[in-house]
């Protein structure tokens, strides 16, 4: 009876390895599998529905871990409990995987307590892609934290979901005091950063911002028009590096790390130190930004704090909108 109960279907969004735990908690709660009844083996369990044996030990390995089953060596796995408390179920909707974004992840992790299962996902600005894996995952989650970036018109679609929802990152005009959130204020983070990094961009002839505009927030480049036009700085913006030639003299804004690379190199070439003959600004802190030549100054919001406020909002079921801290973080690049 209970290998009937094993349900894995290529066309659901959620992994293999998930679905067979689901299969197990849900056959539990319809009271289809009860305290010592034996679950299918690992093996019949991959011949059967055609998947890796690392798939099988690794969703066994959870329950276990959560003391819903138990194993014995060499007999199988049985049912130990039918007392499963799973406060939330969550679909994560990132939009890329990088070095801050997953420190926002691990952090959330952290933060978010026991009795909860995360999927995550990640639409990579694919609009198309996006609407998929939201249509895909109505009904299958308690909890829905979904990063929207750029997409315009997602209010009614994000609307369909059943369950709590909470923006996270960039919110959209349509979102704002709809649904709970973190997010950045994008134009006044850049703008106050700048602010209080003022004194140092003053020992610069020009302030030049490269910003590759796509999938980034426009309130970087309005917060940095802004600053130039209140303190009557020389700049520019242009949108890539091809064709551009470092100057001694100036300073650098750069959103994109490719770029930054890219600048660091020139500014090597052509004998130039950063912090003393050009400068440097870049947008989003990682460790590796730490260490580079005497350290790159950085705006960056708190990653960290992020996951943990967002995590604290699913635990108290909060429906606040909260502005994540953001700040200039000085080093020796300027």
């Amino acid at each position: 009876m209970a290998d009937k109960l094993i349900i894995l279907d290529d066309q659901l969004p959620v992994s293999k390895y998930r679905q067979i735990i689901l299969s197990v908690n849900t056959a539990i709660k319809e009271g289809k599998l009860k305290p010592g009844d034996k679950l299918p083996s690992i093996n019949h369990i991959c011949k059967k529905h055609k998947v890796s044996r690392d798939t099988v030990i690794n969703a066994y390995a959870d329950l276990r871990t959560k003391g819903v089953i138990s194993s014995s060596p060499g007999k199988g796995y049985y049912v130990e409990t039918t007392n499963i408390k799973l406060t939330h179920n969550i679909f994560v909707l990132f939009d890329e995987l990088n070095a801050f974004k997953e420190d926002l992840y691990h952090s959330f992790l952290r933060n978010l307590g026991k009795n909860t299962e995360v999927d995550i996902y990640f639409h990579h600005f694919n609009r198309k892609l996006f609407n998929r894996l939201i249509k895909e995952s109505k009904g299958n989650y308690t909890t829905y934290v979904i990063m929207p970036a750029k997409f315009a018109g997602t209010l009614e679609q994000i609307g369909e979901l059943n369950g709590n929802i909470i923006i996270l990152d960039q919110l959209p005009g349509d979102l704002k005091g709809i649904y709970p959130s973190v997010y950045q204020n994008f134009e006044k983070d850049t703008y106050n950063a700048l602010l209080d990094g003022r004194s140092l961009i003053s020992r610069y002839q020009r302030f030049t911002m490269i910003y590759p505009g796509g999938k980034e927030p426009e309130g970087q480049y309005l917060g940095f028009l802004k600053f130039c036009s209140d303190t009557g700085t020389t700049h520019r913006l242009v949108n890539d590096v091809k064709g551009l030639t470092i100057e001694k003299g100036e300073a650098y804004f750069v959103i994109w790390d490719s770029h930054l690379v890219w600048l660091v190199k020139q500014a090597k070439k052509k004998g130039l130190t950063p912090g003393k003959d050009i400068g440097i600004v870049s947008y989003n802190d990682t460790a590796l930004k730490e260490i580079v030549g005497n350290g790159i100054t950085t705006i960056s919001t708190d990653f960290c704090t992020m996951g943990k406020i967002l995590a604290q909002l699913i635990r108290s079921d909060s429906q606040q909108s909260i502005e994540n801290p953001s700040k200039l973080i000085q080093r020796g690049s300027l």
